[in-house]
């Protein structure tokens, strides 16, 4: 049968979640989620997943596959489930969830609700850290001193071992209720036919009454083509975009110690543009990203058990355009072009100090540093090559300001690796339903511009969920 009730495009956070909670509300229904990578258990990558011994590797042994479909960026689970394994459990934090339902208690009761579902399905009851008041207010303080905002943020520290149990522990409830997991499928195209969505995919057409579109950050642009095809009202979004950093350990445990994935924020003082820390992960490793385009970009990834000596952390660049250019998806994608052909294929590392002097990294450089890089598969260069001179000059200065916070991250052997890009390029507009200007069409989670992490996503997709099920 290829007619379903509800059919939900992408198997992340938001889709995913959204499916749990339609079978809770509604197990009368047939849902079908659709999601062009893998099944979480099949997830597999040379890069992504660490051996205790990952250490012992000589620099350059350790190459990307260039699957056809990135295990890194899609598959159920989504982008989230090769990360930090951290989830931020404020509404601010990863989106704007309190502004999207207009209460700030409402928001928090929802991300309490994602949370407790992350406890039911298997994370580690003493895997929720919040930041002790006192040493949180040492942090404010020397943040204060950098011109900058630390905000303290409760944190469910996972791993990715356990976000892939996690996930396959919803997975398989789901479709014990019954629901279909078609996993390795993409939809390519959405039509209305005779009242009905007919969704083209890689296996055929199916059928749906209610569509939810979730297919997560990696799926910015299809959700902007498919909402100008059938006319969804959108908002021009932003661009994230900077580099990865990555210090020893100890640099960092101070702060860390208190706040897992720090937030911190600043605005430069010559653009004035906003830039802060993301996903850090502290004993963490640096992962590469390849995307369907065939572009590369840099993440981060953290452990439970297998830890590195190091810490690594992303600054990101907020740029959004305005008239007459507002496209920042290809801004965005442009600079990945050149760093892809610059890098032949892999990320580019450079020592801070290289970067100072203008000249480019090279491998004898790196091994004489105190700093052993986590990420193998890449490409000694320079940065300054790929970035543009706005982006790199508020990110030399966030690191310069950040030392105060940090003492030792202003060093020569600091290892830097670009690009690290997040697209946001539209918005949907939706109600607190999550429901578009299309009556039966639905949005949730960072591919629709409506979240920027875990816990926003999957709250997006249990609003869309409710939505759906009140309207069937």
């Amino acid at each position: 049968m290829r007619e379903f009730d509800v059919a939900i495009i992408g198997g992340g956070p938001a889709g995913l979640f959204a499916a749990l909670e339609l079978a809770r509300l509604r197990r009368d229904l047939h849902v079908v989620v659709f999601d062009k990578g893998p099944r979480v258990e099949e997830r597999k990558c040379p890069i992504a997943f660490k051996t205790p011994d990952w250490w012992r590797l000589p620099l350059q042994v350790v190459n990307c596959n260039t699957c056809a479909v990135c295990h890194v960026l899609h598959g159920i689970g989504g982008a989230g489930t090769f990360s930090s394994g951290i989830v931020n459990l404020r509404p601010d934090v990863g989106g704007d969830l309190d502004k999207l339902l207009s209460s700030w208690e409402l928001a928090e009761e929802l991300i309490k609700y994602v949370d407790s579902i992350l406890v039911e399905f298997g994370a580690p009851e003493n895997s929720l850290v919040i930041p002790d008041r006192k040493r949180a207010k040492r942090i404010e303080k020397l943040a204060a001193r950098a011109g900058a905002k630390y905000i303290p943020t409760p944190q469910r520290i996972l791993g990715t071992e356990f976000v892939i149990k996690i996930i396959a522990n919803i997975t398989k409830h789901v479709e014990n209720r019954g629901f279909k997991i078609c996993s390795l499928t993409s939809v390519e195209d959405i039509n209305v036919d005779q009242g009905k969505f007919r969704l083209k995919t890689t296996r055929g057409d199916y059928y749906a009454r209610r569509v939810l579109l979730a297919p997560g950050r990696s799926g910015s642009e299809w959700v902007r083509k498919i909402a100008e095809k059938l006319g969804l009202k959108l908002t021009p979004g932003f661009l994230d975009i900077g580099v990865r950093i990555e210090i020893p350990h100890y640099i960092t445990e101070h702060v860390t110690s208190v706040n897992y994935d720090p937030k911190i924020v600043m605005y430069t003082r010559t653009y004035d543009d906003m830039v802060r820390t993301f996903c850090t992960n502290p004993g963490g490793f640096v992962i590469k990203e390849y995307y369907d385009d065939g572009t590369i970009g840099v993440n981060g990834e953290t452990y439970r058990e297998i830890k590195s000596k190091n810490t690594n952390f992303a600054l990101l660049v907020r740029l959004k355009l305005t008239d007459p250019y507002t496209d920042v998806h290809e801004l965005g994608k442009s600079i990945a072009r050149i760093a892809t052909k610059v890098g032949v294929g892999k990320p580019i590392i450079q020592r801070l100090g290289d970067l100072e002097k203008g000249r480019r990294s090279t491998w004898e450089r790196i091994s004489r540093s105190t700093i052993t890089p986590t990420l193998r598969e890449s490409t000694p260069g320079d940065v300054s090559l790929v970035l543009p001179h706005r982006v790199l000059s508020n990110i030399l200065e966030a690191i310069s300001r950040l030392d105060i916070i940090y003492p030792g991250l202003y060093s020569p052997q600091t290892l830097i690796y670009a690009p690290e890009i997040k697209y946001y390029s539209i918005v949907v507009d939706v109600d607190k339903n999550m429901k578009t200007s299309i009556d039966g069409i639905y949005a949730a989670g960072d591919g629709a511009g409506l979240s920027r992490g875990i816990s926003v996503a999957a709250a997006t997709g249990i609003l869309a969920a409710r939505g759906i099920a009140e309207s069937l």
